[in-house]
């Protein structure tokens, strides 16, 4: 058994999804760049790389750190491992079909899952007094509804879904810079 660790790596998993927030929203939102076949491979491999390998990584090693070596004992910190890995393998998903160009109406099925999980991460984060990040959950939750209405073909709802990966990404980036704070630099700040 090791000692408990103040210091969780949730900060690799916020700023990895919340750089890929910022690299997609503004194409979403201000079609800017707009899309063509070379901007669809640079944002699939930004998509994979970023949200997808930082957010696997982060759920990884608090699942490992939770079950195996038990170096972190939020009950919270659950609910991130299951989200940080759900979402990083769905960013691999995300970045190889619009590297490859491919249908995005399957995206209706995985919204809909990833609506749900992300509620749940609200409702978890929220109710253990962590309203900072359940402010990220309810970000991700009206991401989420957003893809859906894409999906089905709703073209409007692109730029819905662009507003909401820019201020979503803009929160995490937040979260990321006070996790980083309170953890490095003693600070007591809002944050995850």
């Amino acid at each position: 058994m090791f000692e408990t660790s103040t210091f969780v790596p949730v900060v690799l998993g916020f700023f990895g999804l919340g750089t890929g927030y910022l690299i997609w929203g503004p194409q979403e939102l201000f079609n800017f760049p707009a899309r063509d076949p070379s901007v669809d491979r640079s944002l699939g491999v930004w998509g994979i790389f970023l949200p997808g390998l930082c957010q696997v990584v982060t759920g990884i090693l608090l699942f490992v750190g939770m079950t195996w070596f038990q170096v972190f004992d939020d009950p919270a910190l659950f609910m991130a491992a299951l989200a940080f890995s759900a979402y990083g393998i769905h960013w691999f998903a995300l970045g190889w079909n619009r590297y490859r160009e491919n249908d995005p109406r399957p995206n209706a099925g995985m919204s809909v899952a990833f609506t749900v999980i992300s509620v749940l991460g609200a409702f978890v984060f929220f109710d253990a007094g962590v309203w900072a990040v359940g402010v990220l959950f309810v970000g991700l939750t009206a991401v989420y509804v957003a893809d859906f209405f894409v999906a089905v073909g709703k073209e409007a709802f692109e730029r819905v879904l662009g507003l909401a990966h820019v201020l979503t990404g803009l929160w995490l980036m937040y979260l990321m810079v006070g996790t980083t704070l309170n953890i490095a630099s003693g600070f007591t700040l809002p944050a995850g």
